[in-house]
């Protein structure tokens, strides 16, 4: 199925901002569907805003809505194991996700990005750099806009990101460009385990004219063999790092691109991100000399490595979205500083080990300053380590230690709730403090 003929009858399963965009969609479209949406909580997110003409069943399941369904639309946190979803399949009716319908009524060319970490930062720099390229992208899909409204949008490119959610229920999407950046364990109450959850990754690349896959993670490889495939690594290859006069460079084979030490973001994993944005403009013919300077100027989604302040030779980066100790180690991994690396971390741990960080820290010059509700369990990984109460505390204490060559980092490896009412208020309340003492020095 790869259109609206022979239907009538459509269920929107889940509203929010997808479910709005998907109703807003189907009322579109030319054929007069009858629209319905069914939402288990009992005040769904959007209500406010369906369409008159659309019943909403909300604070359960409506089973005879689903069997007289034509078509099915499920939120992407619907699971197609869900067993209210059981009698309308065996029935044979298609069960599709927002995606899919954006696959049926797209004609621009999209590439797209799935992985378990970084796919955000690679979507966004991807789309900025095709931009500043001169071509007109919309980017979206699990990352910002949902993906059909991004179709009102005057756009000669669209960049998405892709759960494993989003995937399982698209089967016709055609991509220029898929790139499947890494498989680490997620979601597994979600899926059967590894295998599965990499399969439903994998269908990034049913329909891709060109895979893009991390050389280090054989895992992100399609199965079949007939598929046309590019690399990228810090090692030379398709895409990946060459050193010439003992400088290292991003690079395409053995051309130079732009040397590492010139772009914006920070960090070993962002050298492979920006690796992956190149690769996916090449793979669709952009001209990468007209995206150097995004690569030199982006400093990244707020609170994921970001640069957020930088004078006298002293870089601030918040990374407050690492609220996991995996995060906060690809922050540290790779990193490169002139001076010493001023770490801030803790928060609530919610069980965590934190005892992974030692070697990285210990390969560092470091000086750890651990706060809040679980800080004290982070000074027995380092000796050169100080106890706060608070961030702004801290801060305090480091900032007249500073000196020309350092880098202040917030990499909490920690939820924020015991101090924060999220991570962006946490690193929102870290971007003020490093402007306002960044002024001062």
């Amino acid at each position: 199925m790869t259109g609206f003929g022979g239907v009538k009858n459509v269920v929107v399963v889940g509203l929010g901002m997808t479910g709005l965009s998907v109703v807003k969609h189907l009322l579109r479209q030319p054929e007069a569907l009858i629209v319905k949406v069914i939402d288990t909580r009992e005040t769904p997110p959007g209500q406010e805003k369906l369409p008159e003409q659309v019943d909403l069943h909300a604070g359960g399941w409506q089973q005879a809505w689903l069997l007289e369904a034509d078509l099915i639309v499920t939120n992407p946190g619907i699971a197609l194991a869900s067993p209210q979803l059981q009698p309308a399949i065996k029935k044979g009716t298609p069960v599709v996700g927002d995606i899919e319908l954006f696959a049926w009524a797209v004609t621009a060319p999209v590439i797209a990005i799935t992985g378990s970490n970084g796919k955000s930062t690679v979507t966004d720099l991807t789309g900025e750099m095709a931009n500043a390229a001169g071509v007109k992208t919309a980017v979206g899909g699990n990352i910002g806009f949902a993906a059909l409204d991004l179709l009102e949008q005057d756009a000669d490119l669209y960049v998405l990101e892709l759960s494993s959610f989003q995937l399982e229920t698209t089967s016709s999407l055609k991509l220029k460009a898929a790139a499947f950046l890494n498989l680490s364990e997620d979601h597994m109450d979600r899926y059967q385990g590894m295998a599965d959850y990499r399969q439903a990754k994998l269908r990034i690349f049913d329909h891709a004219e060109v895979c893009i896959v991390n050389r280090d993670d054989r895992a992100t490889y399609p199965d079949t063999q007939d598929k046309t495939v590019k690399s990228f690594g810090f090692d030379q290859g398709d895409y990946g790092c060459i050193e010439v006069n003992q400088t290292h460079y991003l690079a395409k084979g053995s051309t130079k691109i732009l040397a590492t030490n010139e772009l914006g973001l920070v960090g070993k994993h962002n050298i492979a991100n920006s690796l992956v944005a190149i690769a996916l403009l090449d793979a669709v013919g952009i001209n990468l000399d007209l995206t150097l300077e995004t690569l030199r100027t982006y400093n990244g989604l707020t609170h994921r490595c970001q640069v957020v302040a930088d004078n006298h030779d002293i870089r601030w980066v918040n990374d407050s979205k690492a609220t996991n100790v995996a995060s906060t180690l690809a922050a540290l991994s790779g990193l490169k500083i002139d001076g010493k690396l001023h770490l801030l971390v803790g928060g609530v741990g919610k069980g965590a080990d934190f005892s992974e960080l030692a070697p990285a820290l210990k390969a560092l010059n470091v000086m750890m300053y651990c706060f809040g509700e679980d800080g004290n369990q982070f000074i027995p990984l380092d000796p050169r380590s100080c106890l706060c109460k608070t961030m702004n505390e801290a801060i305090d204490t480091l900032f007249p230690t500073l000196s020309a060559g350092d880098m202040v980092m917030l990499s909490p490896a920690c939820a924020s709730f015991d101090q924060y009412a999220n991570f962006m208020a946490r690193g929102d309340a870290f971007t003020q403090l490093a402007k306002q003492y960044s002024a001062e020095s």
